[in-house]
């Protein structure tokens, strides 16, 4: 069992706040991501987390028990920073002994947890190698496992792929899934990639200043984002965005019109927006298609050729660029007038105050 509560935490450093009254509940088992940009506070929420920050208000309780006042060697949390933070000198079996070894852990005992911990990271060929000896991605794979030994109610991981490349943080990714499933243990996990967040992750956290924006899984972010700031930012490529004004409310939506004099009907509660309201329509690369008869009209300024799909970069007659995703073989190319239609039921509609106004219906999958 290992649950995390927060309540109302607040860090603030002299006059300024960075953390304001977060609530927070992680249950067993969980792999929660931590998501946003730089500054936005979800690094030192993880430090509060684990002991490494002063808590200046609120609750934190671990399995029923307030750990504000209990020292980080104590929380029963273990830690995975964005470096290795790994003894050159020693061999990846000391290195990931090293903590039992400071505890006074026998050395049979010690041994045994390393070997497993060996196995789980499929690192049983290199436990005579020292650091240097390495990859990055198995240098990052020892670091997790010095975490592995102490059997950690928690584990806390800090951007730890940010050092990868590209593959490697890709393979990483998929092994910190497996491993995730393997251990059954509960993970809490801070990055700004939110590529990373939507594979790994049950249950994702979005902050922004200090303050969480939205909580859900993937699927829930994505297809019902609360707000401009989590639709632009869950998503990649990332949400095309159209000013409009509501020209048409009834029973199934409303009708957006948008500067080109294009009309845009999305099936979407009405009861906070009126005639005439300014409005942003959102439009997933997905929602849109290339469609002769479509209500939006531009030119081609670039494609994209990813192999399986392409990325269409479209300038809208006065209504703006958007990015089109459509199949790989396409051969639309640049310069080309086109005409795109629109998915009604993958359209988001977010109000003045940035607020996005629920569907009528919603995804089958976000249940």
């Amino acid at each position: 069992m290992a649950t995390l509560t927060l309540r109302e935490i607040q860090k603030s450093y002299g006059s300024l706040s960075v953390i304001k009254n977060i609530d927070l509940e992680v249950a067993d088992r969980e792999f929660v991501v931590f998501v946003g940009p730089s500054g936005c506070g979800k690094s030192t929420l993880l430090r509060m987390i684990a002991g490494l920050e002063e808590i200046s208000g609120g609750d934190l309780i671990i399995d029923g028990q307030r750990m504000n006042d209990i020292g980080p060697a104590d929380r029963g949390l273990a830690m995975v920073f964005q470096s290795y933070a790994l003894y050159p000198h020693m061999t990846v079996r000391q290195n990931m002994g090293f903590a039992l070894r400071l505890a006074r852990v026998p050395k049979a005992e010690r041994e045994k947890k390393v070997a497993e911990a060996a196995r789980i990271l499929q690192l049983e060929p290199y436990l005579d190698r020292k650091p240097g000896q390495m990859s990055g991605g198995q240098r990052q794979r020892v670091a997790i496992g010095r975490a592995i030994v102490r059997n950690p109610k928690i584990f806390l991981f800090d951007e730890p792929l940010s050092n990868l490349d590209a593959a490697l943080r890709g393979q990483m990714r998929i092994e910190l899934a497996r491993l995730h499933e393997e251990l059954n243990a509960t993970m809490i996990y801070v990055t700004h990639d939110q590529v990373e967040a939507m594979t790994m992750a049950d249950k994702i956290v979005v902050l922004q200043a200090g303050v969480i924006e939205q909580v859900g899984t993937p699927l829930q972010l994505y297809h019902h984002p609360a707000n401009l700031f989590v639709a632009g930012f869950i998503g990649s490529p990332r949400m095309n965005f159209l000013k409009g004004r509501v020209t048409g409310l009834d029973g199934t939506g409303l009708s957006v019109d948008l500067p080109s004099g294009a009309r845009v009907a999305l099936p979407v509660e009405t009861a906070t927006v009126g005639t005439g309201d300014a409005v942003t329509l959102g439009l997933r690369p997905e929602a849109l298609r290339l469609d002769p008869q479509g209500p939006l009209g531009g030119t081609v300024r670039l494609v994209e050729r990813l192999g399986g799909l392409t990325l269409i970069h479209v300038d809208l007659d006065r209504d703006g660029p958007v990015i089109v995703q459509i199949e790989g073989s396409d051969g639309t190319a640049p310069h080309q007038s086109v005409r795109l239609g629109v998915d009604p039921a993958a359209g988001q509609v977010f109000d003045g105050t940035g607020k996005a106004l629920p569907h009528l219906v919603r995804h089958p999958l976000t249940h």
